[in-house]
């Protein structure tokens, strides 16, 4: 039977099935969207057991989905001239770490498993955003430090590779997905770093044997709504309660660097395996995802729902590339054959598709961990080469007037953050805008105390400007000034 309908409800073909080769830590919609279907097609061009466990680090939500349909689910590609359905079947099983910690880690030690990747999003690798460093102070890994089954997503790779170590079973590679600035190392430093404290041996033996290949991701997913679902039913006569939405645009560049080489043939499903994959990573991180967070506090403050409608204004558009041009690509070193103003206009391309509804609100989430990589870094860059940067001062203002908890009409704002009890109690406690720009500021897990102190006079302007004409007009003002 070919995968599709079945009762009405997406499954999966009767065909052979891969052994699994993969766990992958943290099953949202973007690894299903991406990661998941590189595998899929590396298998088909190349064969091998790459299976993938997922692994729910918090909810059942994914797993009770996608039990029914047997682990298939329809991805679907949104183009400018119409939607694409395909039906993806590389998950064998999803598993629900915090209802049986135990199966994750035998799943994780299994022999057969040679690579453990992840999106954990930013905050999940439990360390500090501004030097990288692991958190001992985090509840998670104080509990992981002190307890054989664990909570975090570092806690689940160490406890997993001292099981393998005590079996004599080489280590897995950790491969992490995620929009991290040299998101390997991050990995491999947060896990050697728990490693010591539990076992100096265990860590030693890591070091030595472990593999933690860096990696660039990119693709635009929206979450999926009610309304997606149910669109999708109607375009394929089945049910699905799990599809993933994304852009026709991919790309995926992997340091080649595994345990014993094993791998999916990557290259085969179009990814570009190099030495190195800085330049990548730093193009990535500072013009897409820089910008996508300043569109995103700025835009909302503005009244729009997604970066489409957001670029749509004239003013934002003429502020995105502004900034790109004069912000962040002085700070970017180009991977070979890439020229970073077909770059940005790409992706202006790609922010400015209708079909692609990303809300500026689902961007805006977990900013205290996001900001240092995206915008933070490329400030500082500008600092030192002794150039202003008056779009980045704006989306840093942006960030803070949206985590005060209102938008400058006073109404609520629903902050999505680790750390948002601390900034809304600060913002609470300010007199006027000056006075929540300094105490914002002074949170060192975000801003490093040089910047913090170079950056205060230029953001506590950009955040007055936003207070009293709003966030449209700032970033207008913003980009007239550029132009002239």
């Amino acid at each position: 039977m070919e995968a599709g309908l079945q009762g009405n409800r997406v499954t999966r073909s009767n065909g052979q099935r891969p052994g699994v080769g993969i766990v992958h830590l943290g099953l949202g919609a973007f690894y299903r969207a991406f990661g998941a279907i590189y595998v899929a097609e590396a298998m088909q061009a190349s064969g091998g057991d790459w299976g993938i466990i997922g692994v729910s680090l918090q909810s059942p939500t994914t797993r009770d989905a996608l039990a029914p349909q047997d682990w298939a689910y329809t991805s679907v590609t949104l183009g400018s001239d119409g939607e694409e359905c395909r039906v993806v079947e590389v998950l064998e099983n999803v598993l629900v770490a915090p209802e049986d910690p135990a199966a994750v880690l035998r799943a994780m030690a299994d022999p057969a498993v040679k690579i453990v990747s992840l999106t954990v999003t930013e905050k999940g690798y439990c360390h500090a955003p501004a030097t990288g460093a692991l958190n001992p102070d985090h509840p998670d890994i104080m509990h992981d430090l002190v307890h054989d089954l664990p909570r975090s997503a570092p806690g689940y790779i160490v406890r997993a590779l001292q099981m393998r170590q005590a079996a004599g079973t080489a280590p897995f590679t950790v491969m992490t997905c995620d929009n991290l600035p040299e998101n390997g190392k991050l990995v491999r430093g947060v896990v050697l770093d728990l490693a010591r404290r539990i076992d100096p041996a265990l860590a030693a033996w890591i070091e030595n044997n472990g593999r933690f290949p860096a990696t660039m991701v990119d693709r635009i997913t929206p979450a999926t709504t009610s309304a997606d679902i149910a669109r999708v039913t109607e375009q394929t006569g089945y049910h699905d309660a799990a599809p993933v939405l994304h852009e026709p645009f991919r790309q995926w560049a992997i340091e080649d660097d595994f345990v014993g080489g094993a791998r999916p043939d990557f290259a085969a499903a179009g990814a570009e395996l190099v030495d190195d994959v800085t330049a990548h990573e730093h193009m990535k991180l500072r013009m897409l995802n820089g910008t996508h967070s300043a569109l995103a506090y700025l835009g909302y403050l503005a009244g729009y729902e997604t970066i489409a409608e957001t670029v749509a204004d004239p003013d934002f558009a003429a502020f995105v590339r502004a900034v790109w041009r004069d912000e962040i690509a002085p700070t970017v070193t180009a991977p070979p054959g890439v020229r970073l103003s077909d770059y940005a206009d790409a992706l202006f391309d790609r922010y400015a598709n209708p079909a692609i509804r990303h809300r500026t609100w689902q961007i805006a989430m977990d900013g205290s961990q996001k900001l240092p990589q995206r915008i933070l870094g490329t400030l500082t860059s500008n600092l030192d080469a002794g150039r202003a940067a008056p779009g980045l001062c704006l989306a840093v203002a942006g960030w803070m007037q949206y985590v005060s908890g209102k938008d400058t009409q006073g109404a609520a704002i629903d902050v999505k953050d680790p750390l948002s009890a601390d900034l809304r109690a600060i913002c609470d406690a300010a007199e006027n805008v000056a006075d929540r720009v300094r105490g914002l500021l002074s949170v060192n897990a975000i801003f490093p105390a040089a910047l913090a102190s170079q950056i205060e006079a230029p953001v506590i302007a950009a955040a007055e400007q936003i207070a009293r004409h709003g966030a449209k007009q700032a970033v207008g003002a913003v980009a007239r000034a550029v132009a002239a």
